[in-house]
């Protein structure tokens, strides 16, 4: 049995490091891809994971299969495509942290993961499913992701999506919003920023927006705020947590970190979203914060994800003073 299973890409993110000697910029190759980060995060927390997607039969893809093992997230789910590339992801970092991303995925390996070629039994043995939007915008990775999502829900698990809009990967921003928005009557969870709101619901403000997305059958919200927090939202209560102050280095991550941790406290709680307290649902938020300040510290997603020790010792640490 598994904690938390997810399907989606898995890829290289370059990101900024420096420049040569002849004054050219440097790229380092890091480990990502954001349901592999929420599986690292949670990983690193002590929970069951295992990833489903596609990589190339590359050096890249070699070396992403061998990260995660070392995570201890399960792969035999993860695939070798020879006809596809491994996905590269090139970030751009400005002097806050804040990124920008330029893809090569035409076709990505990630893209071609087929329905016939999912792990049923890993589906059927999981708490919680997660899926990004990145796996639904092209064929044949769509079908399998909706073929997941229903394998995932007829065997009990909870269904967790982060839409993460990537503007370039998509047609427009209309094909993106339907296709994004045709999920959410599957979704128990959602992970939401606050720019992405009005994609997803027509709404600005946060509250609305997320009232919107409660009435079509998700059981609970949580809108990401970056340095201001999150907001946390059932048909119940709600819970605003604002984010430590920390330096930040490089924010890649940083919304799969907070992810991580939601779910881990979520399935600590061990009763269903839905019917969380607003105490509960605070303590899932504050932990989530916890764990993205802790990963904005260091460079790249996956090597930035911290582990127990060192999200408790710095809970311990902040509410102590």
């Amino acid at each position: 049995m598994f904690d938390v299973v997810a399907l989606g890409e898995l890829l290289i993110d370059f990101t900024p490091a420096g420049t040569s000697a002849a004054g050219m910029r440097l790229f380092e190759q890091n480990p990502g891809g954001a349901p592999a980060n929420v599986l690292t995060a949670l990983s690193n927390l002590g929970m069951r994971t295992a990833f489903i997607g596609k990589v190339g039969a590359d050096m890249h893809g070699d070396f992403l299969r061998q990260v995660l093992a070392e995570k201890n997230i399960d792969t035999s789910g993860l695939l070798r495509d020879g006809a596809a590339f491994t996905t590269l992801a090139f970030v751009g970092l400005n002097d806050s942290g804040e990124r920008s991303f330029s893809f090569a995925r035409r076709p990505g390996a990630d893209t071609c993961l087929r329905p016939d070629e999912l792990p049923r039994g890993i589906l059927s043995r999981c708490g919680i499913f997660h899926f990004g939007s990145l796996s639904l915008t092209d064929e044949p990775a769509r079908s399998a992701t909706l073929e997941a999502i229903k394998t995932a829900r007829a065997a009990g698990a909870l269904v967790s999506y982060d839409p993460n809009y990537r503007p370039p990967l998509w047609e427009n921003e209309a094909a993106a919003a339907r296709m994004m928005r045709s999920v959410i009557g599957s979704v128990d969870l959602i992970k939401i920023s606050g720019e992405e709101l009005p994609l997803l619901t027509g709404e600005d403000d946060r509250e609305k927006g997320a009232r919107i997305l409660l009435d079509q059958g998700v059981s609970c919200v949580v809108v990401t705020l970056g340095k201001r927090g999150a907001d946390a939202l059932t048909r119940k209560c709600a819970a605003y947590v604002p984010a430590p102050e920390v330096p930040v280095l490089d924010t890649t991550g940083a919304g799969d970190a907070f992810w991580g941790g939601f779910l881990y406290k979520l399935l600590q709680a061990g009763r269903p979203p839905a019917d969380l307290t607003r105490r509960q649902l605070a303590a899932c938020n504050t932990f989530a914060n916890a764990v993205a300040s802790l990963c904005v510290r260091k460079r790249g997603a996956i090597p930035a994800m911290p582990t127990l020790a060192e999200v408790t010792a710095f809970m311990e640490k902040r509410f102590s003073c």
